[in-house]
C-alpha cells in the first residue's frame, strides 16, 4: 500500500465513523468511501511561486455568506497535458492555502472548488500535490461553511488527481 493509499483508507475511516466527521449519521450509515482519481505523479509538482511584491489583503466569501481573511501571496505557472496553466497562492492564519476550480467541475469534481495546502520548500519553492487535493466540508454537508475559489483561480484545464465529487 502507497503512501496516499493509506492516508486516503485513514480518511475513509474517520468520515466513515468519527463522530467529528463532515458527513451526517444519515451519510454515514451508507457510507463506502470516498471517489479518487488514480495517483499521478505528473501531478506532483514543485514549483517556483513569484511572489507579488504588493500583498494584496483579500476577503474571500463563504458558502454561508460569512467572510474569510488571506494575502495573496504569489503565483505559479505548470502545465497539463501540455496546456500551460497558473494558480495564485495564498497565505493565511494557518499557513498557505491553495483553493482550485478545474475543468472538470460540476461532472467529476466538486463545483466549488478543491483546496490544497502548499508545502514550502525554500528558496521560493513549494511542493504541490495534486493528488491530495480534497473536498472543502462543506461538498459533503450544508451544515460547513467553506471559502469559495476566487475566479483567478478558475482553471481551464482538467486536473485528474485527488478527491472526485461527492455524491450526496
Amino acid at each position: 500500500m502507497t503512501e496516499l493509499d493509506f492516508s486516503r483508507h485513514q480518511k475513509d475511516d474517520f468520515f466513515g465513523s468519527h463522530p467529528q466527521s463532515p458527513l451526517t449519521a444519515e451519510q454515514r450509515k451508507n457510507f463506502d468511501g470516498l471517489k479518487y482519481f488514480p495517483e499521478n505523479s505528473a501531478l506532483r509538482l514543485e514549483v517556483i511561486v513569484e511572489e507579488f511584491a504588493t500583498k494584496e489583503k483579500i476577503v474571500m466569501p463563504t458558502t454561508a455568506g460569512d467572510e474569510q481573511h488571506y494575502t495573496r501571496y504569489g503565483k505559479f505557472k505548470f502545465s497539463v497535458d501540455g496546456q500551460e496553466a497558473e494558480l495564485t497562492v495564498y497565505e493565511g492564519a494557518h499557513g498557505f492555502f491553495l483553493p482550485f476550480v478545474d475543468s472538470l467541475a460540476n461532472k467529476e469534481t466538486y463545483p466549488a472548488g478543491r483546496y490544497l495546502e502548499p508545502e514550502p520548500l525554500g528558496d521560493g519553492k513549494f511542493l504541490v500535490d495534486f493528488n491530495i487535493a480534497y473536498n472543502p466540508y462543506c461538498a459533503y454537508s450544508d451544515r460547513w461553511s467553506c471559502p469559495l475559489t476566487p475566479f483567478e483561480n478558475r482553471l481551464k484545464v482538467p486536473i485528474r488527481a485527488g478527491e472526485k465529487i461527492f455524491e450526496k
